[in-house]
């Protein structure tokens, strides 16, 4: 296995819709290892195919109410949502920038296994909100384009700090 190198806002493969897998092949298994060791190397919660580079509907989702299990999903689509969120999101591709974005609360989502089975798994909170990004990567969208403002750097700062008090007081 290998890590990948992210590819940044401004690489036209961001910008383009991902094709689907039609093959279930150690070369996918490949990708798939290698986007999970990307992901944990890179602190992210959620990673899409063409954010490698690879332009195939493969995401991956860190599930975050179940101890951070990685979910692959190959094919993905949304089939059901509920309720509303309204947060701070920000992307590996798109480093520095994070933006207030309005996203389902719960989402429900059909896919494949490595291996091709259909399944469907669903998220809540900050799992449904990576479902609905990392799936919006496989036809080009990029987060910026769905927020309603941009955060600013004292923002982003203030942001960063909260979180580090909070993650100070679990550790007590």
């Amino acid at each position: 296995m290998a890590l990948r190198n992210i590819v940044k806002k401004g690489d036209e493969c961001l910008n383009k819709k991902c094709r689907d897998v039609t093959e279930f092949n150690g070369r996918l298994h490949k990708l798939l290892d290698d986007m999970r060791d990307t992901l944990i190397d890179s602190n992210g919660v959620g990673l899409a195919a063409p954010q490698v580079g690879i332009l195939r509907r493969v995401v991956l989702v860190m599930d975050t109410n179940n101890d951070d299990e990685i979910i692959e999903l190959i094919n993905p689509e949304i089939i059901d949502t509920d309720g509303e969120q309204e947060g701070p999101e920000g992307c590996l591709s798109v480093p520095g920038v994070w933006g207030i974005v309005k996203r389902p609360w719960w989402v429900k989502v059909k896919a494949q296994d490595r291996n091709g089975e259909w399944f469907e798994v669903e998220g809540d909170g900050l799992t449904g909100r990576c479902f609905c990004h990392e799936i919006d990567h496989l036809s080009g969208v990029l987060f910026d384009s769905r927020a309603e403002r941009l955060l600013t750097a004292e923002e982003i700062q203030a942001m960063s700090a909260e979180e580090e008090e909070y993650e100070d007081y679990e550790e007590e």
